[in-house]
């Protein structure tokens, strides 16, 4: 299934999936942020994440998935969880300068 095919041509509304391939995205570009030291953008997109995060709730009630769409749900979410795990690594020795950019206290680290 392409990704463009993830609209509902009924409603041109976003489907489950696209949703879970959003997150995934957002979360490989946390990723790179990461790796990169930019941890204002880390939080930004972990803000964009629970908005999709949200959206998917809402999609998933109305529109559940099919046996098919469950088992690519499954490799996106292995996928978001592995960039998860590797931004935690990655931010262990900022968590105290995410913990102050979280609540708008942002210092300069140099």
């Amino acid at each position: 299934m392409s990704r463009r095919a993830l609209m509902d041509d009924a409603t041109a509304t976003p489907t489950v999936l696209s949703y879970y391939e959003a997150i995934e995205q957002a979360s490989a570009e946390m990723l790179d942020a990461a790796r990169h030291g930019d941890w204002e953008r880390v939080v930004k997109l972990e803000g964009a994440c629970v908005l999709l995060i949200s959206r998917l709730k809402q999609a998933a009630r109305e529109r559940p998935l099919s046996g098919d769409d469950s088992k690519l749900k499954s490799r996106i979410m292995q996928r978001i969880l592995l960039n998860d795990a590797e931004v935690r690594h990655l931010a262990e020795p900022w968590l105290p300068e995410l913990e102050r950019l979280l609540h708008g206290k942002s210092t300069t680290l140099h």
